[in-house]
C-alpha cells in the first residue's frame, strides 16, 4: 500500500493540486511488479476521460491513469482515479 500512497501522492501536484473538490474513487488497482529496496521509482499520470459535472455547475470530474514505474521501465503499480475538480471542462 505504501507504492500505492507514493504514486498518487506524487500525482497530486502535477493533477489536482489547488482544484480538488473530492476523490471520487479509485479502480483497477493493479500491483503487477514487486518492488525492492534500492528501486528507483517514478510516476506518470495520463488524463483518459474529462465530462462535467451533472450535479455541479463550474465542476467536472475527471479520470486519471497513475502508472508507477522502476528503474527498469516495469509497471510496479497502476490505478484509475476519478476526481471532482474545480473549473469548466468545455
Amino acid at each position: 500500500t505504501f507504492t500505492f500512497a507514493l504514486m498518487v501522492g506524487l500525482s497530486v501536484g502535477d493533477t489536482t493540486l489547488g482544484t480538488l473538490i473530492a476523490n471520487l474513487g479509485y479502480d483497477k488497482t493493479v500491483m503487477p511488479n514487486p518492488v525492492f529496496i534500492g528501486d528507483t521509482l517514478r510516476a506518470e499520470t495520463e488524463v483518459v476521460e474529462l465530462r462535467p459535472s451533472k450535479s455541479r455547475p463550474g465542476a467536472g470530474i475527471v479520470t486519471f491513469r497513475h502508472r508507477m514505474l522502476n528503474q527498469r521501465d516495469e509497471v510496479v503499480c497502476e490505478c484509475l482515479r476519478s476526481a471532482l475538480v474545480k473549473g469548466s471542462l468545455a
